[in-house]
């Protein structure tokens, strides 16, 4: 169990939080919904909440105990692709992306609505297992809001959401300068070890050092000499 709990009064702290909140306030079709979904997370009724690749499930507790369910679907590959040409060199880091800390252009873009991160109307769908004949009941309501508390801790569950990896934002597109050494082509490579012919260079050969003959002596032979001299003077 995952539950959503508030350190105030306040849903959402943070720029991530506060931008889904906003994002889904925007959808004039849940406004009559929406402040009884304020009323439950706030009261600690969403006692849990999983977020994974386009699926959002929930325990809301209410007369009883319903399960909430919401299906957002992926975010378009080209849609993915201009948004990470647009905001590509605008996001230094991923603490700064994760933490909203980002230019007010960046944040514009990524939370634009209907070319953003968030999901568009058509592109949710809601259900929840209480008789309440709306598509967004109140505990549904309360599950949305859960999501705007949940990116406070964990703002990349938003891209898991939207099925797509946060770190390609902040990869450099356009790398012109290979990552590893291309091979040699043989079109590269000097046929030819005669430097003087090829450059058109009148080069001198050096003369090869003279070899040093060793003069061996032997030492026992000198000394019989030396006492021979002597003993013919004597």
């Amino acid at each position: 169990m995952s539950p959503v709990v508030l350190s105030g009064r306040m849903i959402a702290t943070t720029a991530w939080g506060k931008a889904w909140c906003s994002a889904m306030e925007s959808f004039g079709d849940y406004n009559s919904r929406l402040p009884r979904g304020r009323t439950y997370v706030r009261n600690g009724s969403v006692v849990d909440l999983q977020i994974t690749s386009g699926q959002i499930t929930a325990k809301v507790a209410g007369s009883s105990l319903y399960t909430v369910k919401i299906s957002i679907e992926a975010l378009p590959k080209a849609h993915w692709t201009a948004l990470r040409e647009d905001c590509a060199n605008g996001i230094d880091s991923l603490v700064d992306l994760l933490q909203g800390k980002l230019s007010q252009s960046v944040m514009e873009r990524l939370c634009q609505p209907g070319t953003g991160l968030f999901p568009k109307p058509s592109e949710i769908k809601l259900s929840c297992s209480c008789p309440d004949w709306a598509s967004m009941c109140k505990h549904v309501a309360a599950t949305i809001y859960g999501i705007g508390a949940r990116l406070d801790q964990q703002p990349e569950l938003l891209f898991v959401l939207r099925g797509v990896n946060h770190q390609e934002l902040t990869t450099t597109l356009n790398i012109k300068t290979p990552l590893a050494k291309p091979p040699s082509s043989p079109v590269n490579i000097l046929e030819t070890d005669d430097m003087a012919a090829l450059f058109g260079l009148d080069m001198e050969v050096a003369s090869p050092a003279p070899v040093k003959k060793q003069i061996q002596k032997s030492a026992p032979a000198t000394k019989k000499k030396r006492v021979t001299r002597k003993e013919t003077k004597i």
